[in-house]
């Protein structure tokens, strides 16, 4: 159907999708601020439940579409391809969303973020296993990388939530417990319902318009002549992590600094939860058809994670530009890796 609609009105329809992405995505994060203080969920928990799996409504759509049509190669690039991308939005967020303030990780202060990236990097390392076991290993639908993954997750939530309370040596920063924004007061007078209510709706559009949106931009990298490597690592992903940034930079009004960061780290972990139904859906062991670029950026996507860990533990104020030392690190890294992307590509 994009297919056949002329550019200006491709580009048109893109713009208007991302608007609806970004003002759903919005609501998704006051809502979820107020979900998580109403139900004791926590920041770091409900980043990576509530926000986590509705800013990734537009991967599980295309993951379950492609496995419909045995694509396989799209279903794998959208999970394993996107996570890179969407952890160098929490430079964003540095530069953005703190200015001059401080680094994002000083003001995160949360050991449970520290026990969320860890989470994903053990996920891609199975991930990464998973692709190299033959194809032949599957019984009633179901991989044993996929198994590992969706258990890895399990088990992380369940550590995630008892660290709230079980880890006697932490010593509680004031920047834990930001103030509450005139933002969230306005929210908080309506009760449960109207917040579910509110948070259903903003979650479908972000389903309906990122769809839209990817579909689009599809239409209009091939109306420009762009490669399927070029299209995936600057529009596609640009798009598929404008959910992450329009949410993340909400919380960050609201102060809500550790939401902001377990939304990103709680995306990566859910992301390669999704080889699970693409496995079932499809009937074919999904990880051991991955590309060498597949490979790559899930081992780029781990990189990157480690050099947050590390920003998380050491929480240094130190600013250039506006980011943090480990901001710009990621940045660098990024950009070194993408430039290798396209050598495997091409080679």
């Amino acid at each position: 159907m994009f297919a056949a609609l002329s550019l200006p009105i491709l580009i048109s329809i893109f713009l208007v999708a991302s608007t609806a992405v970004w003002f759903a995505g919005i609501q998704l994060a006051n809502t979820t601020d107020i979900i998580d203080t109403r139900f004791g969920l926590g920041q770091a928990l409900g980043g990576l439940i509530f926000l986590a799996i509705t800013t990734n409504l537009p991967e599980i759509a295309i993951v379950v579409t492609a496995s419909l049509m045995h694509n396989m190669g799209i279903a794998i690039g959208n999970i394993l391809g996107g996570i890179a991308i969407q952890t160098v939005v929490l430079a964003i967020f540095d530069g953005f969303g703190l200015g001059r303030k401080s680094s994002l990780t000083y003001q995160a202060a949360s050991l449970q973020l520290v026990l969320e990236g860890v989470l994903v990097m053990s996920i891609l390392v199975i991930s990464i296993m998973g692709t190299q076991l033959p194809k032949s290993i599957i019984f009633a639908r179901l991989a044993p990388g996929d198994l590992l993954i969706a258990a890895t997750w399990l088990i992380g939530l369940w550590l995630v939530q008892k660290a709230r309370t079980e880890l006697p040596w932490t010593k509680k920063h004031k920047t834990m417990h930001p103030t509450k924004s005139s933002g969230q007061t306005k929210t908080v007078k309506h009760n449960n319902v109207s917040i579910l209510f509110i948070f259903t709706l903003a979650a479908l559009i972000t389903l309906a318009a990122g769809v839209v949106m990817e579909e689009s931009g599809s239409a209009i990298a091939f109306h420009i002549g762009w490669s399927g490597v070029l299209f995936g690592s600057t529009i596609l992903a640009a798009a598929t992590a404008l959910p992450e940034i329009s949410t993340g930079l909400a919380a960050m009004e609201n102060r809500r600094y550790t939401l902001a960061f377990s939304d990103i780290f709680g995306g990566n972990a859910f992301l390669p939860v999704l080889f699970l139904p693409a496995t079932l859906i499809s009937g074919q062991s999904i990880l051991p058809q991955a590309q060498k670029t597949d490979i790559y950026l899930a081992s780029l996507g781990a990189l990157l994670t480690a050099v947050y860990i590390c920003g998380l533990i050491f929480r240094s104020k130190r600013q250039f530009l506006c980011l943090g030392i480990d901001s710009i690190a990621v940045l660098l890294i990024y950009s070194i890796g993408i430039l290798g992307l396209f050598a495997i590509s091409n080679a």
